[in-house]
This record gives C-alpha cells, sequence and structure tokens, in this order.
C-alpha cells in the first residue's frame, strides 16, 4: 500500500489525500470531512506520521468510513490509532474487529448518512454529509481522472452496471454541492447537476 507524503486542504472542513499505487496502476484518494461530531476519514490510504498529526491536529476522529469490500486500505490502522468505529455494509464490516454495519439512508451521526449502491463493487457505499451545501464522497461506482473523465465504473468492473447506474440516481434524492472520489479529481461545484447530467 503507498504511502501519502502530504494532505490537501481544500476548505476549513475537507481535505484529501492520495498516492499512486502501481498494484491498480490508479491513484488512490482518501477523503476527510469535519462535522459537528467531529472529523470523518473515507477511504483512508496510510499517510506518513507529521502530515497525519497536522490533518488530525486536536479533532475528535469520529468514525472511518470505508466504501466497499475493495477498499480496506488503512482503515484498521487509523481506527485503532485514534480509537474511532470502522462503519459500512454489513458484508464489508464483518472484515474488521468491532466494525458498525450501516443501513441503506442510515444516518450514522447527524448530517452524514450512507446510501447503498448494488450493482457496483460488492459492499458499495456513498456517504453524503449535509454541511456547507453537501458533499459526497463514493467509491468505485463513479471516477474522475484521464482519460476516461467524470464517468461510470466500467462495466467489467461493476456486478451490474446496468443496476448500478439505477442505484446512482438515488443520490440525486440529496444536496450537494462537492463529489469526491476513491479514484480521481474532486468536483469541487455543481456537482450533483455534474452527476444529473452524467446519469440522462
Amino acid at each position: 500500500m503507498p504511502v501519502a507524503s502530504e494532505f490537501v486542504p481544500l476548505s476549513a472542513s475537507l481535505a484529501l489525500w492520495q498516492a499512486y499505487d502501481p498494484a491498480v496502476k490508479s491513484d488512490l484518494y482518501a477523503t476527510a470531512v469535519e462535522m459537528p461530531a467531529g472529523l470523518f476519514l473515507i477511504d483512508p490510504i496510510p499517510l506518513q506520521p507529521s502530515a497525519a498529526k497536522e490533518l488530525i491536529a486536536s479533532r475528535q476522529v469520529a468514525g472511518i468510513l470505508v466504501t466497499n469490500s475493495n477498499h480496506s486500505r488503512a482503515a484498521a490502522d487509523f481506527a485503532g490509532r485514534f480509537k474511532a468505529p470502522i462503519f459500512a455494509a454489513p458484508g464489508v464490516a464483518i472484515e474488521f474487529e468491532g466494525a458498525r454495519s450501516v443501513a441503506d439512508t442510515h444516518e450514522i451521526s447527524p448530517g452524514v448518512s450512507a446510501i447503498a449502491l448494488p450493482g457496483a463493487a460488492p459492499g458499495e457505499v456513498a456517504f453524503h454529509f449535509a454541511d456547507e451545501g453537501g458533499t459526497m464522497v463514493v467509491g468505485d461506482a463513479l471516477i474522475n481522472f484521464e482519460p476516461y473523465g467524470f464517468t461510470l465504473l466500467q462495466a467489467k468492473y461493476c456486478g451490474d452496471q446496468k443496476e448500478m447506474r439505477r442505484s446512482l440516481r438515488r443520490l440525486l434524492d440529496f444536496s450537494f454541492q462537492r463529489l469526491l472520489f476513491a479514484h480521481g479529481t474532486p468536483i469541487l461545484t455543481a456537482a450533483r447537476e455534474r452527476l444529473e447530467t452524467l446519469l440522462r
């Protein structure tokens, strides 16, 4: 697993860090979102200790969120280090000691909801954060990197791409300005509109 050397603040409450993984021939992205309950880390990859210390600072880590069965990454390490619970779909949560299963549309903390996305990778879940106009974080169902751009996960990697496409329409029930990915450059403005256009 590659180790990121630094994180990039996107706003006072949002940050990401990334590193290239030759095993999957792709950049791996991890996200941190601050909410009233504390800091949520989504699909975290290893981060150099000095950078991790700066990222967390004096904030409480409220949860480690795992978007699918392929994204265990450094979740257990972060959970142990910061004494934070792991949240994931039932079939994924069993991979981690003491992890909490999330149900579809379950609010795991005030303003933080899980949305199941069947048809994508096993156990695929998106996470919505309601504050500051809304932020949506997805795992593999959507990507945003060259040469593909912003698009759906390729059919060969999906359980059922048609079902996944239907599932993704459910994200439009939520309000969000920003969309972040496990693989790809974040969309920081008008993200819901971009997704609605993609799914037409």
